[in-house]
């Protein structure tokens, strides 16, 4: 029987753990976005007019919370569909993991931030950093596990090129949105749409 090193920092590891602790913290980032949705304070009595202006005044505060619920539920989607074909891990995929989930968890708050400063660019910029950051160590992540044969061995190139342009296609569009925020700040969001469409074309 071939001994271990316990001191052996690159020793191969179950991914049962990180995908336990990715869906707990995916869990908990998106039930926090509601929270950007602040109820309106309207002195009583109130009337339906009153509410329906609140309502329509909102608009891009839903806007941001659903465009981040639904970009969430994506990262949660594809990073599941990842780990089914990585097999093993090791303490640097772990660690580029937890910073990874280190920014998801900053989505609740930038999306907030955007929900009350939208039309500024600075709220923007930092929403649109906080993704494509996201972006950056999800690639890394990708990139470390194909490097260090984590993979299933029946995944084949094409699938790896496929997968290279779903997952820069976030980082990318998050570039342009910053880019967009210093031009028309409320519409540089929209921009986002794009990674669906490179998904629906390459998965």
């Amino acid at each position: 029987m071939k001994s271990i090193n316990t001191k052996d920092k690159n020793i191969p590891m179950s991914t049962k753990r990180i995908e336990t602790l990715v869906d707990g913290i995916f869990a908990i980032a998106m039930t926090l976005l509601v929270l950007s949705l602040n109820v309106p304070q309207i002195p009583y009595p109130a009337t339906n007019e009153q509410i329906l202006d609140v309502l329509i005044r909102m608009a891009p505060q839903f806007f941001i919370y659903i465009l981040s619920f639904i970009l969430l539920a994506t990262f949660w989607r594809i990073n599941h569909t990842q780990f089914n074909l990585i097999t093993k891990t090791d303490q640097k995929l772990l660690w580029i993991n937890v910073f990874w989930l280190l920014l998801v968890a900053l989505v609740p708050f930038s999306t907030n931030l955007v929900g009350d400063y939208g039309y500024l660019t600075v709220s923007m910029v930092f929403f649109d950093i906080n993704l494509f950051l996201i972006g950056v160590l999800y690639n890394l992540n990708w990139h470390y596990a194909v490097k260090h044969n984590f993979l299933d061995h029946t995944v084949d190139q094409d699938f790896l090129k496929s997968r290279r342009t779903v997952n820069l296609s976030l980082p990318f569009c998050a570039l342009i949105a910053a880019g967009l925020a210093f031009i028309t700040p409320e519409y540089s969001s929209l921009v986002y749409f794009l990674i669906f469409f490179v998904k629906r074309f390459h998965l």
